[in-house]
């Protein structure tokens, strides 16, 4: 397996681990794949997951009411259900406008809850975290932001949205597809898109300019990013998955290093 250390070397930041894959097994990595630490917003790809699988189960299912008046669990995962940012207030209609929605996200695991009968802490532990292997993901806040990982854990991940196993080849599809596809919105600390895609619960690249992922990224990547310097994303075409764990907080710098560091692990495995 290659080592990214020179490469990450370059990164503004104090504490660093990264790594690719295949469907099959890493290629690359640096850094200490063990740091266990916040992963930020990159949690909700592993609610969106848990709720997926809840959907084959019967569990859920994408149109039964869930969140605000009028809204559904499809809203909720998409960013569509009107519910602001970081308060439980609704700013806009349901399937008016995309609405990046931490709250959003802390209903639908509390919305999985109840319909499991369980906790959402113990829903996803056995249908994600645990099937996985992923021993150090642990849910110590929110869902929507506080879980903790490694880079070790995420490319069993990553693994998994290449190759699913846990779930079937035409869910994952359908979640990665555009929902409410007319929508605009804002990609927090990005900009504002016209429209802006979204999966279920996955955020979709297609055409925006600039991304956090990199300028050869095909339009079909799909993954999220993390306010405390985190990022995941899997390019379906490229037949790759991408995770770093940062200790900075992410801002400019990394609308720089990000982008760089996926072109060339691109041009170099893709």
């Amino acid at each position: 397996m290659d080592d990214l250390g020179p490469i990450l070397a370059g990164w503004p930041v104090d504490a660093v681990a990264a790594g690719v894959t295949t469907a099959v097994e890493p290629v690359a990595a640096g850094g200490d794949l063990d740091w266990q630490t916040r992963i930020a917003s990159v949690s909700k790809l592993l609610v969106a997951f848990a709720s997926l699988v809840a959907l084959e189960e019967g569990t859920l299912t994408l149109d039964e009411p869930a969140g605000p008046e009028g809204s559904t669990v499809r809203h909720l995962l998409a960013h569509a259900s009107g519910l602001s940012f970081d308060h439980d207030r609704s700013s806009a209609k349901p399937g008016e406008r995309r609405i990046y929605s931490n709250v959003g996200f802390e209903k639908l695991a509390d919305h999985l809850a109840q319909r499991a009968g369980m906790e959402f802490e113990r829903y996803l532990a056995e249908a994600v975290i645990e099937p996985l292997a992923m021993h150090r993901t642990v849910v110590r806040g929110s869902p929507a932001h506080g879980i903790d990982s490694n880079v070790g854990d995420l490319l069993r991940f990553g693994r998994e949205l290449l190759a699913p196993t846990l779930i079937g080849g035409s869910t994952l599809a359908d979640a990665i597809r555009p929902h409410f596809p007319d929508l605009r919105g804002v990609l927090p600390g990005v900009g504002a898109f016209d429209p802006n895609p979204w999966g279920l619960g996955f955020e979709i690249r297609d055409g925006k300019r600039p991304h956090w992922t990199g300028t050869t990224n095909s339009e079909a990547t799909f993954g999220h990013f993390g306010g405390a310097g985190t990022f995941l994303w899997v390019d379906p075409v490229a037949g790759l998955a991408a995770v770093a764990l940062t200790d900075r907080t992410f801002d400019k710098w990394a609308m720089a290093a990000w982008p760089a560091f996926s072109d060339e692990m691109l041009e170099t495995y893709g």
